[in-house]
């Protein structure tokens, strides 16, 4: 047992262990949500959170350590997300046909996700600085950091609000969708765009080119018009 501990503590001390393990859980994860065809249970993302998370507290091993080996996977967040631009580019004219419809969606959507998280959490009695940490929970984790600070709420709160409803909407969304009967690619995309951000949107290019499409301008517009009115409307109210 001394020579395992002697060789893991070599092998933590290199940044490649924690970047290693990292992409090899998540693809781990993904081959189990293939041969389940894509089943809610077993998102690769949820799969990941949850496997990394078990063998940190393991291994005793705390964020910031696994942080300086993973970080090549964060600094490739921003060119994963300037890639759905591609989708969007292929399919510009389809989403420009549509775009009254999307406008629509958009602002009833962003209301609805806002509106909801704040509802139940005043209902069920949270605090101020509670609520403004959920409300945004449909914006991408940058967006939301932001206004939950703007609004005196709890960042890291809201960073975990959604990551967490970035998941179960990517893993629920679709198939709750086909059993709706609610099978428009574009319909679909930007649903879990407006819900789901970033996980959303990963799981609309699953589907196909043209939901990934409206998925990402979803997001973005979604990010911006809730960074926009959120703060301006919260305010006004209290």
């Amino acid at each position: 047992m001394d020579k395992v501990a002697n060789v893991w503590v070599y092998l933590s001390a290199n940044p490649l262990l924690h970047l290693t393990m990292t992409l090899v859980i998540y693809q781990i994860g993904e081959w189990l949500s293939q041969r389940s065809g894509r089943s809610p249970f077993l998102n690769p993302v949820l799969i990941s959170v949850v496997s990394l998370s078990f063998i940190l507290l393991l291994t005793n091993t705390d964020y910031q350590t696994y942080f300086e080996g993973a970080q090549f996977v964060h600094f490739l967040l921003g060119p994963a997300t300037v890639a759905l631009a591609i989708p969007l580019y292929n399919q510009f004219q389809q989403v420009r046909r549509s775009a009254g419809a999307l406008a629509v969606a958009l602002v009833s959507g962003s209301a609805v996700a806002a509106g909801s998280a704040g509802f139940f959490a005043w209902v069920s009695g949270a605090t101020p600085d509670i609520i403004t940490s959920l409300i945004p929970k449909s914006v991408t984790t940058p967006i939301a950091m932001g206004i939950a600070e703007k609004l005196d709420g709890l960042p890291s709160l809201t960073a975990a609000v959604v990551i967490l409803s970035g998941i179960i909407g990517a893993s629920l969304g679709p198939p709750i969708m086909n059993f709706l009967g609610l099978i428009d690619s574009r319909a679909q995309g930007l649903a879990l765009g407006v819900a789901s951000h970033g996980i959303g949107a990963g799981r609309a290019l699953q589907i196909n080119e043209t939901a990934a499409a409206f998925a990402g301008i979803a997001m973005g517009l979604n990010g911006l018009l809730t960074a926009a009115l959120l703060p301006v409307i919260w305010k006004s109210i209290f």
